[in-house]
């Protein structure tokens, strides 16, 4: 197969595109609020429920979102979806440009724009398996991860630089980066057939659930995955080691945060181009280590280019564990599942993500944030020695992504 095969796909690379932009436009919007939040109140504690509104949508409505994605057109979800994130710009824009914006409007807006990812991200995600071949879905995933890296690094940094030019400035980019996202969606065409969902109920309604935790294979990747995440994630620490550790100051803030992204872009990139089949177990253990022993240099580190290089492998080892586990959960899944299966993949990821700060920020503030960080890569370490050879031996020896469970 041509290594490059899966983007002559034109449907997955409109797809691949508008997931960029679209995740793009998203973390603009996370920044911008939160800049705006913090204008017009001059509160932390009102920036902390920006983000507590985008997590509780999350929180509730993963499960009928997993439902949607296999019920309907998953085009089409993700299709109106991105239409109501451009309404809720639309009315950020005017009641900015107009001043009567409040507080209430930016976390409604969060709110809301929290609801319609969590019903795109499943349905994207289970779209995958829909317009490209079966063979072709490890080197999509790896594409996939590439692409939402690229917007975790493009996001941020490019709603820093909008706010200086006006909040309004910043609103409209993503406005037009949501519609070009709209536009490509709607040329995507699915070319198998996906049986959907036929009934209602609460066996349906937990049936993505079921499906998780009836697969050893799945589960403890996924499982690895949360629990490394939240051990080892630094991120939530990395303004106290840019102010008070490395001394650096906002400047060594911005290069922090990108490092973990720059690791995982290029290392993606490469697994674009090479197979890790027949060696999945051990690549993914090894992967884990690697993110605990780079984690515990960063813990350590007093340079700041030596913290870049830890922080750049922890994101190029993180990004292999996105890779199998996304890939697994593509391929061991039936087609007419993928929705709920990715809406239970999904908030395992929404889970770490959040839990890790939190305990990131609970343990520095019991310990100090460099004991913090050790201890996080020493539990990863821990965790991934517990899941090797006793939670989950058989995920050692697992060589092909297809396995024989269900």
């Amino acid at each position: 197969m041509n290594t490059s095969s899966v983007l002559h796909n034109r449907s997955f690379l409109r797809l691949w595109i508008a997931r960029i932009f679209s995740a793009s436009a998203f973390q603009i919007l996370s920044v911008v609020i939160g800049w705006q939040m913090y204008a017009l109140t001059d509160s932390a504690f009102q920036l902390g429920f920006v983000g507590l509104a985008q997590f509780l949508p999350m929180l509730l409505l993963t499960l009928p979102a997993g439902q949607t994605a296999d019920r309907y057109d998953r085009r089409t979800i993700v299709y109106i979806c991105q239409l109501m994130e451009c309404a809720v710009v639309v009315f950020l824009v005017i009641s900015s440009i107009e001043g009567w914006i409040t507080s209430v409007h930016l976390l409604i807006a969060a709110a809301i724009l929290g609801a319609c990812r969590t019903f795109e991200g499943p349905a994207s995600a289970a779209l995958v398996p829909d317009i490209v071949d079966r063979e072709q879905l490890p080197q999509a995933a790896a594409w996939s991860a590439s692409g939402m890296q690229t917007a975790m690094i493009v996001g941020p940094s490019l709603g820093g630089v909008l706010v200086i030019w006006g909040i309004s400035t910043a609103y409209i980019t993503t406005l037009v980066a949501l519609l070009i996202s709209v536009v490509l969606i709607f040329f995507v065409k699915t070319v198998h057939f996906v049986k959907k969902l036929d009934a209602v109920g609460i066996d349906t309604f937990f049936s993505g659930l079921r499906f998780v935790f009836a697969r050893k294979i799945i589960l403890g990747t996924i499982s690895l995955d949360l629990f490394a995440v939240l051990l080892g994630g630094a991120t939530a620490l990395l303004p106290i080691f840019a102010d008070e550790i490395l001394k650096t100051g906002p400047t060594g803030l911005g290069l922090l945060r990108a490092a973990p992204a720059v690791g995982a872009i290029v290392v993606s990139l490469i697994l674009t181009r090479i197979s890790i089949e027949k060696a999945i177990g051990k690549t993914l253990f090894a992967s884990l280590v690697v993110f605990a022993l780079a984690t515990i240099l960063f813990g350590i580190s007093r340079s700041i280019w030596l913290s870049l290089f830890a922080l750049f492998l922890t994101g190029a080892a993180d990004v292999v564990s996105v890779v199998i586990r996304s890939t697994l959960v593509q391929v061991n899944t039936p087609q007419e599942m993928q929705g709920r299966v990715n809406a239970v993949n999904s908030l395992f990821i929404g889970t770490s993500n959040q839990l890790g700060e939190f305990e990131s920020g609970t343990m520095a503030g019991l310990v100090g944030a460099v004991p913090a960080t050790i201890i996080g890569g020493v539990g990863t370490l821990a965790v991934a020695v517990i899941w090797m050879y006793w939670l989950f031996p058989v995920l050692r020896n697992l060589k092909t992504y297809s396995t024989e469970e269900g």
